[in-house]
């Protein structure tokens, strides 16, 4: 109450001159205020630039929507939308898949798009997934035909409930005429991607309450088989850790996963700030806000781009996400475990950070003969599938050149803590990196540690990339 009246205090003596800063600043209040009584604390320095980006001057007539329903940052935005196919269904699924397109210049993969998520899923995902398609564009005629066409190839699934087309009419969208020109971008792609920041909060808007979590993709995406059941399986493995956004794809809009109760608020900061920066650049912001401070991105990449050219003015757009694979159900499992490594650590590229599925890798000093990194399971486990590499694009020396890969059993206790007695050596490491399948059947033991060993000096730093570890059977009790 107090932070509010001095916001009061100090627009005072500029109500004279103009509502329209103070109109700015008290939605950007609200919004701030909104964030951290839900989630405790916000980052200062993303407040910091957010407040900066508000002092530019803005026209007043253009947030009349938002301001109407800003005070209840958890609540909907009040749009009618037109249902163009399909209606909702009054069961909340697992996932709502959203996707805006708009008419482009040249090519259109919509079609495609939504053809590969449902062939890519089973009978079983699909009970668990809702599509749901905002054809964003003014020109209702191309809406209209484009809709006729997805209901003749893909009828089965709007009358499943599984595919809804909705369009949201042109008079709830803000003004996109005299926009602001941030970062020198020439009108027309200034025009474009502020429509397309409102194309999208519409789109979160309607969705809100249709499931327990949002992925975001672009109208251009290949998916892997079964992205579904990947997408679950990590899920799982972070319960009871915080995060806001989950990335399955390092391109644009795609692959960014969110929990359902945080759609409005995005929709909200999206609309509000929609003529400041791209879509992508706002999804930073908005993560940080929330206090998740780091990307968290998995691999291998659920999405791909397959689109030639953009939306915007049919430019050619030849992005590939290079961590994509075709089949994502083969995620590793990696089962909890302890990491140990007598390997002198680069600054926080700490040993986690090769086991864990996130893009991150373990990164030491040049290692000597007889340095390792273990592994140690909570629970002895079957293993059928161990993968690792070394190295990255970038430091391509950075790998190990001679070692070794061995499992173990027995474990005993240590100053160190608990380390494996016995290992077998399965193989050596050739150009960095090592692969070894059937494990389970080269091994007769339940496996309790898994072990690097440096075979040999090396004057290179070492890179663990990944660590990547599949099981037959849940660890034994």
């Amino acid at each position: 109450m107090r932070l509010l009246l001095k916001y009061l205090d100090k627009m005072r003596c500029f109500r004279k001159r103009s509502t329209i800063p103070f109109l700015v600043v008290l939605i950007t209040f609200l919004l701030f205020m909104n964030l951290y009584m839900e989630d405790g604390y916000v980052l200062e320095e993303d407040k910091r630039q957010l407040r900066e980006a508000s002092m530019h001057p803005l026209n007043s007539e253009r947030y009349v929507h938002t301001f109407k329903d800003i005070t209840n940052f958890s609540g909907t935005i009040n749009v009618t939308y037109r249902y163009l196919a399909g209606t909702p269904l009054p069961r909340k699924k697992y996932l709502t898949i959203g996707l805006s397109s708009v008419k482009r210049k040249r090519g259109n993969y919509l079609l495609e798009t939504i053809k590969s998520i449902f062939d890519q899923s089973s009978y079983e995902e699909l009970k668990e997934i809702v599509v749901v398609v905002h054809l964003a564009d003014f020109d209702l005629a191309w809406c209209e035909s484009l809709v006729q066409e997805i209901s003749r190839k893909f009828g089965h699934h709007i009358i499943a409930g599984r595919l809804l087309v909705i369009h949201a009419p042109e008079e709830y969208y803000p003004s996109l005429d005299g926009l602001k020109r941030n970062y020198n971008d020439p009108e027309d792609r200034v025009r474009f991607r502020s429509k397309q920041n409102v194309d999208y909060a519409f789109l979160l808007n309607f969705c809100t309450n249709l499931s327990d979590f949002y992925m975001m993709l672009e109208d251009d995406v290949r998916c892997s088989r079964n992205f579904l059941t990947a997408l679950k399986k990590v899920v799982t493995s972070r319960e009871g850790s915080y995060w806001v956004t989950l990335e399955f794809s390092k391109l644009g809009y795609i692959g960014k996963l969110y929990h359902s109760r945080d759609l409005p608020r995005l929709a909200h900061f999206l609309l509000m700030f929609y003529q400041e920066m791209p879509c992508d650049w706002l999804l930073i912001h908005f993560r940080g806000l929330l206090a998740q401070k780091d990307v968290i991105r998995f691999k291998p990449s659920l999405f791909q781009h397959m689109g030639y050219y953009s939306s915007y003015k049919g430019a050619e757009n030849k992005l590939k996400d290079d961590d994509f694979e075709e089949d994502s159900l083969d995620i590793p499992d990696n089962p909890p475990a302890t990491l140990y490594t007598n390997i002198n650590v680069f600054e926080s590229y700490d040993a986690a950070k090769a086991y864990s599925s996130v893009d991150e890798y373990f990164w030491g000093k040049a290692p000597s003969t007889g340095d390792f990194y273990v592994i140690v399971f909570n629970k002895a486990t079957k293993i059928s599938k161990i993968k690792i590499t070394t190295g990255t694009d970038d430091r391509q020396n950075d790998i190990l050149h001679h070692g070794a890969l061995e499992v173990g059993e027995k474990l005993v206790g240590t100053k160190k803590g608990r380390q494996c007695s016995s290992y077998i050596t399965l193989g050596e490491f050739k150009n960095g990196n090592i692969e070894v399948n059937d494990v389970d059947h080269k091994i007769s033991f339940d496996i309790e540690c898994v072990r690097i060993v440096v075979t040999a000096s090396q004057k290179e730093w070492l890179i663990i990339r990944s660590i990547s570890l599949w099981t037959t059977q849940p660890p034994s009790q």
